[in-house]
């Protein structure tokens, strides 16, 4: 009887522990199926294929979704914002690579989207470090202390300074040009990510914040990435990280003309595209000059000096007027007025030069330049003259001044007179004004009854959105 009642015991051991393994070996099959069917689930999710509102499948136990989720967030894995493997733009966020729908537009990365597989993009950038850190996750299994940000963001990764008026419109151009062919007021941007070489910054000229209000309709809000413990994930980001690259000429041209009309538009400025006399009185229309100086370096040396010597020039034309100022003491919206009503621009290389934005298409410019410029400077000292042809306007040319004290303690000629001011050629800036003011009342009063119509047809849709 105890030999039986032993065998029975013993059956029932190899029984219980035979049980056991079979349901250890069976919940080893079924993970990998739980981890994928979660993967599935959250992907479906993030692309919106599925509804938030429709509840987990109901075979599938809360508890080990709660699971999914924790090992989900905690594989998030974070990288350099900046891949010092890779060059040029390709390192910001290196582990995608960007597009350009439609061709001829600045190519871009979005998030959410297919090549994310849904994910959104997250940054880590804890204050006073330059070592930020990026990582792409589903938006239901976000990084453990991550903050998500509502709405729309756009991210920019730049090589120059948002401070500067020329580099921030080089950044903003391709945002304007996204935003107006996005439908504008159905996704206006709820906040902006400046990055410089991977570097986190928080701070733009009052003129781009100002153009980027006007142009998206938003108040532009930067992230500072400093009030959330941890990173920062971005609910729809679109990001751009090689400004104007990869712009047609005809969709730079479209991206300028938004610009101008939308500034226009949000500094109250009436139709400009007739061009009335400036006595209002019916009189063919004159040409206005504004003469924009500027102070400390590439200034001239005697503004009254020259100032003079084109309002006597301007004077030998029926009607002309010149208009003399500092961009520095004019608002965003004063400088849109004025170079609205402005056929002529007269001012010296330097950054104030990027309100000829503002100019109707056919204005002229006239450039001035220190010693050194021409000899050493490269083609970066040809970016108005690009800028207003691309714009649609007409660079008349550049008068680089030929004189300097010298350098005993420099041998580079561009570092040693790059910032000094600029001097002044009376009779080359007479005959010189005379040539351009002329052509620019004729233009004027070739075109009193109205804009050709190939430029009203762009001026009418400049302002739209597609």
């Amino acid at each position: 009887q105890k030999r039986a009642n032993s065998s029975i015991d013993m059956a029932r051991k190899n029984t219980t522990s035979n049980v056991h393994r079979r349901l250890i070996s069976t919940a080893r099959r079924l993970l990998p199926l739980l981890l994928v069917a979660g993967f599935f689930y959250l992907q479906f999710r993030s692309l919106s294929l599925f509804s938030p509102a429709v509840p987990c499948d109901p075979q599938l136990p809360a508890a080990a979704v709660d699971d999914l989720l924790d090992r989900l967030r905690a594989s998030v894995t974070f990288l350099p914002l900046q891949d010092s493997r890779k060059r040029g733009a390709a390192s910001f966020i290196s582990a995608l690579n960007d597009s350009s729908e439609p061709e001829g537009e600045a190519k871009n990365l979005v998030f959410p989207s297919a090549t994310s597989s849904g994910r959104v993009l997250c940054v880590s950038a804890p204050p006073r470090s330059d070592a930020a850190t990026y990582a792409l996750a589903w938006r239901d299994a976000l990084p453990h202390g991550a903050a998500l940000r509502p709405g729309l963001t756009f991210v920019s990764e730049s090589s120059y300074d948002y401070r500067n008026l020329w580099h921030g419109l080089s950044a903003l151009v391709p945002f304007a040009s996204w935003h107006a062919r996005s439908g504008c007021g159905a996704r206006p941007p709820a906040r902006w990510a400046l990055f410089l070489h991977g570097a986190v910054r928080t701070g733009v000229s009052g003129w781009l914040a100002s153009l980027a209000e006007a142009a998206t309709g938003a108040e532009m809000e930067v992230e500072t990435f400093s009030d959330a413990p941890g990173p920062v994930c971005f609910e729809q980001a679109v990001v751009f990280r090689r400004q104007m690259e990869g712009l047609s000429r005809e969709r730079l041209r479209a991206a300028y003309d938004f610009m101008r009309c939308k500034a226009r538009a949000h500094c109250g400025v009436a139709d400009v595209s007739m061009k009335a006399g400036s006595d209002g009185a019916g009189d063919a229309p004159s040409p206005r000059v504004t003469i924009l100086f500027r102070r400390g370096a590439r200034a001239f040396k005697d503004e009254a000096a020259v100032a003079r010597v084109f309002e006597k020039e301007c004077a030998r034309v029926a009607g002309c007027a010149v208009t003399a100022v500092h961009s520095d003491n004019l608002t965003f919206c004063d400088q849109v007025r004025l170079l609205s009503a402005t056929d002529v621009l007269i001012s010296p290389h330097g950054a104030q030069m990027t309100n000829l934005l503002f100019m109707e298409p056919n204005s002229s410019v006239m450039e001035f330049y220190p010693l050194g410029w021409r000899q050493r400077a490269g083609g970066g000292q040809f970016v108005y003259r690009w800028m207003a042809d691309r714009a649609g306007m007409r660079h008349e040319g550049s008068w680089w001044d030929p004189d300097g004290e010298p350098c005993p303690h420099s041998s580079d000629i561009l570092s040693c007179y790059k910032d000094r001011q600029i001097g002044i050629d009376e009779a080359y800036f007479t005959q010189w004004a005379g040539r351009v003011f002329a052509a620019a009342k004729e233009r004027k009063t070739d075109g009193r009854v109205g804009a050709p119509a190939e430029e009203r047809q762009r001026e009418a849709a400049a302002c739209g959105c597609i």
